[in-house]
């Protein structure tokens, strides 16, 4: 089918181009390149596939409605995977209008276009942060205690709740995927297993916010784009499913793992716990398990010694 796909370029969205393009779809990616980090880094995840004929890469903002009309006019697009948005928990506290404007905004400008240009299928890439605070672990699809702590998971809630309406008002066939603190080779500079990596390998310090034992369910970027896929391929209506690893690890222990890897002592600097994070995250993907036959395979030493080849070789 031919696919638009936005945040292409990016670290999930340049892995999920190659796996659309491998399972002979043809695909349109939309990125503002924006310089959230370096926009070089951006185009250069893309190089090994530009050439590719069933693939057409745009440099566009999803918040343009007469662009994405366009676009949508001229493709007949059969489905939309979204991924494009401002990423990021603690730069949304700085700028939270920032986040509403491209987040919602822009979720909504692309629903609008897919209704008018009856566009079947659409995949949104949603995110733990919803979960907030949540006292209740592991973290399922029918809790109903989402408060979360920053504008940025508040904008991936209020994208679902835009899903949901448009789904039941319209029709359109949603699955809104809540993604738990995607890794792998490409990850973005800023994200916890890329900057500590970076720190440990320059001999720089780690500042650790917190006692070290709050908690992350990790998820391979390998596990997270076959559920993706599942969910393009799933006859669906409206479902909301969680992607993630399935298992916890602290901070602390993270970083000792990061170090062993690498084979440098981490040097840390202790910091007071960062308003807008939360101190646990983990998954229960039963849901995603028996709709979407998701199984994530990477244990998370697999996953860090591939991230670190990646990261040693220099890319």
């Amino acid at each position: 089918m031919k696919i638009l796909l936005t945040g292409g370029a990016g670290f999930i969205g340049s892995h999920l181009a190659r796996a659309l393009l491998k399972d002979g779809h043809q695909v349109v990616i939309v990125d503002n390149f924006n310089d959230y980090y370096s926009p070089l880094k951006k185009k250069e995840n893309l190089d090994d596939i530009r050439g590719n004929s069933s693939l057409e890469i745009i440099e566009a903002d999803i918040r343009d409605r007469e662009r994405m009309e366009e676009l949508f006019a001229r493709h007949g697009f059969a489905a939309v995977i979204h991924l494009a948005a401002r990423a990021g928990v603690r730069p949304s506290l700085a700028d939270p209008s920032l986040y509403q404007d491209v987040n919602v905004g822009g979720t909504l400008t692309l629903l609008n276009t897919a209704r008018q240009a009856k566009t079947k299928k659409f995949v949104f890439a949603s995110s733990s942060s919803v979960y907030g605070d949540c006292p209740r672990f592991p973290l399922r699809e029918t809790e109903l205690f989402l408060q979360p702590v920053s504008p940025y998971g508040l904008t991936k809630l209020t994208g679902e709740h835009l899903c949901r309406v448009f789904n039941r008002q319209y029709g359109l066939s949603i699955a809104a995927l809540r993604f738990f603190t995607v890794y792998g080779p490409r990850q973005r500079p800023d994200m916890a297993i890329h900057l500590f990596s970076r720190l440990i390998s320059e001999g720089k310090e780690i500042s650790v916010f917190g006692d070290g034992t709050s908690r992350r369910d990790y998820t391979f970027v390998d596990d997270i784009i076959s559920g993706i896929t599942s969910a393009l391929k799933a006859e669906l209506d409206f479902e909301v499913f969680n992607l993630g690893g399935g298992h916890s690890i602290t901070l602390a222990e993270l970083i000792e793992l990061l170090g062993e890897k690498l084979g440098k002592r981490p040097l840390l600097r202790w910091l007071p716990f960062q308003p807008g994070d939360v101190m646990s995250t983990l998954a229960d993907v039963g849901k995603a398990r028996e709709l979407l036959g998701y199984r994530p395979e990477t244990e998370l030493v697999d996953g860090i010694e591939s991230f670190i080849d990646w990261f040693n070789s220099g890319s």
